[in-house]
């Protein structure tokens, strides 16, 4: 039974198995039955999921949170390779014996995973297709958004790629508003540009009267306008 939280306290996370089940879509009894091969976890804003370089041998299914796969070069600059949200696979997915990871997964917002064993998972895939079509359904997500990225890489500007980002976020709440405001060096690495790039993108807007500041928010006063400057 999932446990209660205490008087005032925040609500009892769901059992792992109820996670996976809404996941996975299967039933009760098979998501019981693979929640028995894993392991919950829980981590922090800005907990590092797994450590580039570092020897992997568990796969690692999302089942709540925000997660970025960042690669850092020689000279310390962070590139955001993917984004991971609530039923995206990363780690030993495709392999059963340890291996150097060439991404540092850190955990965006409080996040929650499924943890397996590389083989376990391995095994998992080949007994249960709910679990393979699962990881179908993620890797094709993933692709798509990485398509998406080289395109905007090669065809937008610096600015063009962060007003198109600040676009995605507010499409996420009312189309207008941001909540809460975005973080500069964040959006920075979500449009693949400088913190300084970001910065006079946002800027420029608000000089120009595009967006405002509240409280906790950043509006975007006229996102038609900002879609034609997405060049």
């Amino acid at each position: 039974m999932p446990q209660k939280s205490g008087a005032g306290g925040p609500p009892a996370e769901p059992e792992l198995h109820v996670c996976l089940k809404d996941i996975l879509r299967c039933s009760g009894e098979l998501a019981v039955s693979i929640a028995a091969r894993a392991k919950n976890r829980s981590y922090p804003v800005r907990a590092v999921i797994i450590k580039q370089g570092d020897r992997n041998s568990a796969a690692f299914l999302l089942i709540a949170g925000l997660a970025h796969a960042l690669k850092y070069g020689a000279e310390g600059q962070m590139v955001l390779l993917r984004e991971f949200r609530t039923g995206d696979f990363f780690g030993a997915i495709t392999h059963n014996e340890p291996g150097a990871d060439d991404a540092e997964v850190v955990a965006v917002e409080a996040s929650r995973a499924a943890m397996f064993a590389a083989f376990d998972f391995m095994v998992l895939i080949e007994t249960h297709s709910c679990l393979g079509l699962a990881l179908m359904r993620a890797l094709l997500r993933q692709l798509r958004a990485a398509d998406e990225k080289v395109t905007q890489r090669i065809m937008l500007s610096a600015a063009g790629r962060v007003y198109a980002e600040l676009l995605k976020l507010a499409r996420q709440g009312d189309g207008r508003s941001i909540r809460p405001a975005p973080v500069l060096a964040k959006l920075a690495v979500q449009a693949n540009t400088t913190r300084e790039s970001a910065s006079r993108a946002v800027n420029d807007l608000l000089r120009r009267g595009l967006a405002r500041r509240e409280p906790g928010a950043l509006i975007l006063v006229a996102p038609h306008r900002l879609e034609e400057m997405i060049v």
